[in-house]
């Protein structure tokens, strides 16, 4: 995994190895299917993890699809809470990790304000993820619906299989501008590369994301019980999470 961020601070660093000799032994890594939106706060939280994880990335509908196909992975963090609902075989195997919050992402270089690009002339070919199986691209669809958008913008959309194409479509000038996930935008490449403004939260339905223990491990559940924990909460907070109760 890659190493993105600062040492933790003393405090959650203790807490990193309480976790950590609470933990049973692993013997093979734990397979995670992480929703998109969360590519570089989870490479970060794994880099100070002190178990084995083997995450993959990609949208939250296609890894619903694949899970109820028989995928073998022991835990699922989706973009969308109810995908962790429908997959849970019991109802303490499902938990909220925080709330994402989109914004509308453009180069830097580029000479489009974030904040008016949506209804710039100049704008000619917009990025959003897959509203089919993508809640990025759900979101995304109904902010623009929300002001009255969506019809103009219709036909210059570009389709991205999950938020992290969206936000690559934006970089590499496929498309003038990418509505994708904060975290994505807080991340330390995508701030060197561009500009975002954020849109506001009423535009859209909450983005509620949710786990959910899919073979109920002591691995599984010490990584959720991290995850949840101030190191983990701290993580997701950094990158623009909003984070439950």
């Amino acid at each position: 995994m890659r190493r993105t961020g600062a040492h933790l601070p003393l405090a959650l660093a203790a807490a990193v190895a309480v976790l950590a000799g609470c933990a049973a032994p692993q013997r093979r890594p734990l397979a995670i299917a992480a929703a998109a939106d969360l590519n570089f706060a989870l490479d970060e939280l794994a880099a100070h993890y002190p178990g084995k994880l083997r995450v993959s990335y990609g949208s939250s509908g296609n890894f619903f699809t694949q899970i109820s196909n028989g995928a073998p992975f022991d835990v699922f963090l989706s973009a969308d809470l109810d995908y962790a609902r429908r997959l849970a075989r019991r109802p303490d195997a499902v938990f909220r990790y925080a709330s994402g919050r989109l914004v509308v992402w453009v180069p830097a270089g580029a000479a489009l304000d974030p904040a008016t690009a949506l209804g710039s002339p100049a704008l000619h070919r917009l990025a959003i993820a897959n509203p089919r199986h993508a809640p990025y691209g759900r979101a995304a669809e109904a902010a623009l619906r929300h002001m009255g958008l969506w019809d103009a913008l219709q036909p210059r959309l570009v389709l991205g299989e999950n938020v992290v194409q969206t936000l690559q479509f934006a970089e590499s000038g496929a498309a003038d501008a990418g509505m994708v996930a904060l975290s994505l935008a807080l991340a330390p490449e995508a701030r060197a590369r561009g500009r975002y403004w954020e849109v506001p939260a009423d535009a859209y339905p909450p983005l509620e994301q949710g786990g959910v223990i899919l073979r109920d491990l002591p691995a599984a559940r010490a990584f959720r019980d991290y995850l949840l924990s101030p190191p983990g909460r701290s993580i997701l907070k950094q990158y623009g999470f909003s984070l439950p109760d």
